[in-house]
């Protein structure tokens, strides 16, 4: 990857469905963080129109974690492609072809839009998992052998990167190589709550460890002043 700025590491998670809430922390945070992440939360509740209107021309991680049969992941690919995302993710664990379909499907839609292809990330393990839970929907392995099982597939069938948790950066850096993108969620800084999240980090731990991208949300989001949230964490990167 090349040398990002804090800036450009920073995706705030615009995770409601109030599109007049999240179109105004779009206008707050204009500036101070690199982009915005759309999920199935506020794409549910006002899809690609929503999303444009949201976020405009500004950098978009589409998180809608694609899994189905190889067919209908690419035509859902060609689809988001329209949005013209910084970045998109599949389930790692819906196997080879599915995503050598997704990643073939960017590059092609990104050729006929003449755009810039995204970057095509696989999503691992959740960071609402730990390893009790993993063996109960009948996982073999700890949460980190799983994660670089699938990390490892994703980067053989073509895909650009992964989002994995913060306590996996250096596991995937050492498995993976230093071009393969990690995108990071499960961010909490040391001055806010982990909230549902197992397997957390703050900002400047998680950039040491090798992190490209950090996703964070309620740090930002839930803060009284996010401006001012979004400029303390970038105060933080560029200490790192």
């Amino acid at each position: 990857m090349s040398r990002l700025t804090p800036h450009e590491r920073v995706l705030v998670a615009l995770d409601t469905q109030d599109l007049e809430r999240a179109a105004a922390l779009v206008s707050d945070l204009r500036g101070s963080v690199g982009g915005f992440k759309i999920g199935k939360e506020f794409f549910t509740s006002h899809g690609p129109d929503g999303v444009r209107a949201c976020v405009g021309s500004h950098p978009l991680f589409l998180d809608l974690k694609y899994h189905d049969i190889p067919n209908t992941v690419a035509s859902a690919v060609r689809a988001a492609l329209h949005l013209h995302p910084q970045m998109l993710n599949v389930h790692a664990s819906g196997g080879r072809a599915m995503m050598e379909a997704a990643a073939e499907a960017a590059r092609e839609a990104a050729e006929d839009l003449e755009m810039d292809r995204p970057l095509v990330l696989g999503v691992t393990v959740l960071t609402s998992l730990d390893d009790a839970d993993l063996a109960e929907i009948g996982q073999q392995g700890n949460t980190a052998e799983v994660v670089v099982r699938l990390a490892k597939l994703a980067k053989a069938s073509g895909l650009d990167g992964v989002v994995c948790s913060p306590k996996e950066i250096a596991i995937l850096r050492k498995a993976c190589g230093p071009d393969f993108a990690l995108v990071v969620p499960g961010i909490r800084p040391s001055w806010t709550a982990s909230g549902d999240q197992k397997r957390v980090m703050t900002p400047a731990e998680a950039v040491a460890a090798g992190a490209d991208y950090l996703v964070i949300g309620r740090p930002i989001t839930g803060d009284p002043d996010p401006a001012s949230a979004a400029k303390r964490i970038r105060a933080e990167l560029e200490a790192v």
